[in-house]
């Protein structure tokens, strides 16, 4: 495919080296003609690069494999999923899996792009429902300054809530953005 037909989100291969688009632009130089400038993360070691790219070059397109995992448990920096078709379980360690330890309760429906064989990418659901465990008691009068408090979830992760949020209630956060949305009944 043409550099001009790549779209964020993307996977490629550039160089013989498996890439994912994160962000692009067309920008127009002085004299020389338009390129893209783009910001790539190897799905290899992780690293990020900026690379430029002509309008009319050619890049090769990667076809990832879509599969449904169900993530059962994780132990130490290694977290276990299994394929919901055949039942084959997969080890995948901190790096592969990024903040999905924060965000997954046993049984969470996970989508995991695999190429030649091999999980590259790990797709949350984007939103998911956690209980809180710990945060400080509601303050008197707090309402009329519109202040959060950090509440921990059952998975660990950390949360700035409203202050009427108390412990044993299940929220809903978005796992783009690590953000409390609402609270669910």
């Amino acid at each position: 495919m043409k550099a001009a037909e790549m779209k964020k989100g993307q996977t490629v291969i550039i160089d013989g080296k498996l890439f994912w688009i994160v962000d692009y632009q067309h920008v127009k130089l002085g004299k020389g003609g338009a390129v893209y400038q783009t910001k790539l993360k190897s799905l290899d070691d992780g690293s990020i690069q900026n690379i430029r790219l002509r309008s009319e070059e050619t890049i090769e397109d990667a076809y990832l494999d879509k599969r449904k995992y169900e993530y059962l448990y994780s132990s130490g920096s290694e977290h276990i999923l299994m394929d919901t078709q055949n039942y084959e379980q997969i080890t995948l360690d901190d790096d592969a899996f990024g903040d999905g330890p924060k965000y997954c309760k046993p049984n969470t429906q996970l989508e995991v792009c695999m190429y030649e064989g091999r999980p590259v990418i790990v797709n949350l659901p984007n939103t998911v429902d956690l209980e809180v465990t710990d945060t400080p008691p509601e303050i008197k009068g707090a309402t009329a300054t519109n202040q959060n408090k950090p509440a921990t979830m059952e998975t660990g992760l950390i949360v700035q809530v409203p202050p009427f949020i108390k412990v044993g209630e299940m929220l809903r956060v978005d796992t783009r953005t690590g953000e409390y949305i609402t609270r669910v009944k």
